[in-house]
């Protein structure tokens, strides 16, 4: 049986997926240790079928180890199977424009998209978080962020 090619990009249904308010894991390797590093982040959002955009606070440890090393693995549970996406990650801009925090926006190309869950198995229920402060003013962050996380 042939070998099936690794896809390069995202599914559109994948696409869709990475929309905004999803929960995903962020693997990088440590600045200081060199171990892998694993975050969770969710201002998360597909740019196009080869680059995904996301943004942190700029004096997070992440920013710090995306300048030592860009290679990251992205970790997606939805669509029922959980996905692994590896790609190389750049700074866009230290601290974004038109956001009250002071975020980084960071942007992954995209080098494999692998479907990683365990064989004979789908998730039934994705990851569900909920914002604990002002919903008013989460909603009102929300909107700045994403609309300058795809400028």
């Amino acid at each position: 049986m042939a070998k099936q090619p690794i896809p390069t990009e995202l599914t559109p249904e994948l696409y869709e997926f990475l929309q905004g308010e999803k929960l995903v894991l962020l693997a990088t390797m440590d600045a200081a240790t060199k171990g892998p590093n694993v975050s969770a982040i969710s201002w998360v959002k597909s740019y196009n079928e080869k680059k995904i955009r996301f943004t942190v606070t700029n004096n997070s440890r992440i920013v710090a180890n995306i300048k030592a090393n860009p290679d990251v693995v992205m970790t997606v549970i939805g669509l029922e199977t959980v996905y692994s996406i590896n790609g190389k990650a750049k700074i866009l801009e230290e601290t974004m424009e038109g956001v009250s925090l002071k975020l980084s926006k960071i942007e992954v190309d995209i080098d494999q998209v692998f479907e990683s869950m365990f064989w004979g198995a789908k998730i039934t229920q994705e990851p569900v978080y909920e914002k604990t402060y002002n919903l008013k003013k989460a909603k009102e962050l929300d909107e700045q962020v994403y609309e300058a996380l795809m400028k």
